[in-house]
């Protein structure tokens, strides 16, 4: 993994010195809230409903086993000792004292993480595949280049009060596991023609009030020829971006009034002027950093084979874990392993500062110091011997952390809600609560397969509802919390956008309603048949029909 430099840690301890006196004035009364609120968001300070949340950066997901050490020590010292990972593969702390702010920056600083540009009109954190670097069907590492970006981006100048946040996102495979089709720009890692790499590039995709599937505007880039193409992306939106209605502001919205074509012509025009302008990475540069994602020396692991399938014939609960919870790794006798923060009955995303601890002692021991925070609420040990699978999910067993619902329906995403946001309209996790005890059962899960519920609170959709299998969106109707469905939403690389299915349902409602479309969908499917594939042959009329006959 990437480490600081000196330039990099320089920034860092200048911007906690900035704060520190800036949090000074604002405690001695020498500055207003409105003075104060635009340099707090640029720390990722947020003011929520009951206390301050703090935001904190995790680029492209990627943490060592010292860092997650240090954020449980943050969870433990200055919240009430737990963190809510979050779709952008950050960390949120929710109870946080505006005097002791400064001093959490600094510790962060110690172990190179920062809040900053995780809020703000903004580039923010830049996310990628969680699999990166292990997956066997990727192309290329998406760190690398998403490593870079992060360093052209921050405190970029030109780009640092945007019309509206902004967003990106990188996949190297095919199968997209990023959804870079629901960012501001989304770039895959594609080969070219002549088999060399380069990138496919997105743009104007996002979810929120204008839910859009970001358009395909190049086939193919040159590989070095990124950083140049995405500055005309932003030039383009910083020129022409609305800033008279925060509605309409973020570059979906552009694309979608000029037209994908037009927009296109437009980046390829600006390109023209700055592709020989010196913004490009130096390939010394990318050497540089693709040097902190070398590969490790992995050791001989086939020895265990043996070992590691007689505990899974041995042990049913283990093997479902397995099934579920294991992907597979580029190296053999290998295993990636998704540590599913969804226990049943549980906050989606929470971690305490015990949980987090012990998932990195099993990262020092089992995982090469590594962890990954996932856009799905879940984290990742990106490099566990098959020999080493049993006792890392009986250690997980021991945090609560050893549920086999990965990609399953327990696997549910769940925006912080009325609990804590003050934008939101309705509750999110009590649904999502109530949702995961109702389809507890191991073997009803099994027997549904695949099936992504997201659920957010408010049409800000920090919970991807719209790329949701079965999305939730809770509503405000003359103060009583209603709920929306829509079916259908994806967010891989068949990325597509929920559609409504009809009118709210109650608090108390709304997951017999889920679990009717489920039993619908069990009742209707053909033989292996998941719910996407199921949903998209059938369309929404079978389940409208039935689900509002009694309604």
């Amino acid at each position: 993994m990437y480490i600081y430099d000196k330039f990099d840690n320089t920034v860092v301890n200048e911007r906690v010195a900035d704060f520190r006196d800036q949090v000074r004035r604002r405690l001695s009364g020498e500055l207003s809230e409105d003075q104060f609120r635009p340099l707090r968001l640029m720390n990722g300070l947020y003011l929520q409903l009951h206390a301050y949340m703090l935001r904190v950066a995790i680029p492209y997901g990627t943490l060592s086993a010292a860092q997650m050490k240090k954020l449980a020590h943050i969870a433990r010292k200055y919240d009430r000792g737990y963190g809510h990972f979050t779709t952008r593969q950050n960390i949120q702390y929710n109870w946080i004292k505006l005097e002791q702010v400064p001093d959490l920056l600094g510790e962060l600083a110690e172990v190179q993480l920062h809040g900053i540009q995780t809020s703000g009109n903004c580039i923010r954190n830049v996310t990628a595949d969680q699999f990166a670097g292990v997956a066997g069907d990727e192309l290329d590492d998406p760190r690398v280049i998403s490593e870079a970006i992060r360093q052209w981006s921050t405190f970029h100048p030109e780009f640092s009060f945007l019309p509206r946040k902004f967003k990106i996102a990188v996949t190297g495979a095919a199968r997209d596991r990023a959804a870079i089709q629901f960012h501001d720009i989304g770039i895959q890692i594609v080969r070219g023609d002549n088999g060399e790499i380069g990138y496919a590039i997105y743009a104007g995709g996002g979810m929120g009030r204008t839910p859009v599937v970001a358009p395909l505007i190049r086939g193919f880039l040159p590989k070095p020829e990124l950083l140049s193409y995405i500055e005309a992306i932003l030039r383009v939106y910083n020129r022409h971006g609305r800033r008279d209605n925060i509605y309409k502001a973020r570059i979906k919205i552009l694309v979608r009034e000029i037209g994908a074509e037009e927009f296109t012509r437009q980046v390829e025009e600006e390109w023209a002027l700055l592709r020989n302008e010196g913004i490009n990475l130096p390939a010394a540069e990318e050497a540089r950093i693709r040097k902190f994602f070398t590969p490790p020396a992995y050791e001989p692991a086939a020895k265990a084979a043996g070992e590691f399938e007689a505990q899974r014939k041995a042990n049913p609960a283990f093997a479902r874990w397995v099934e579920t919870n294991v992907h597979t790794h580029k190296q053999p006798g290998y295993g990636i392993v998704t540590i599913s923060l969804k226990p049943v009955g549980e906050i989606p995303g929470d971690a305490t500062a015990d949980q987090m601890d012990a998932i990195a002692d099993l990262a020092e021991k089992y995982s090469l110091a590594e962890v990954r925070v996932t856009h799905v609420q879940n984290l990742v040990l990106p490099n566990v011997k098959q020999g080493d699978l049993f006792t890392v999910w009986q250690a997980l067993g021991k945090i609560g952390f050893a549920d086999a619902n990965a990609g399953l329906i327990g696997d549910i995403i769940a925006c912080p809600g009325l609990d804590y946001c003050a934008l939101a309209n309705a509750r999110s996790i009590p649904v999502a609560q109530e949702i995961s005890k109702r389809f507890e059962s191991a073997e009803r899960s099994a027997l549904i397969g695949p099936l992504q519920i997201k659920i957010s609170g408010c049409i800000n959709a920090c919970g991807h509802h719209h790329a949701g299998h079965i999305g939730i969106l809770g509503v405000d109707r003359a103060g009583e919390e209603l709920y929306q469905i829509t079916l259908g939403g994806a967010g891989d690389e068949t990325a597509s956008v929920g559609q409504l299915l009809g009118p709210g349902f109650k608090a108390d409602g709304i997951v017999g309603a889920v679990e009717k479309i489920v039993d619908i969908y069990l009742e209707l499917r053909n033989p292996g048949e998941e719910f996407l594939a199921a949903y998209r042959r059938l369309g929404p009329a079978p389940f409208k029909e039935r689900l509002y006959a009694s309604h």
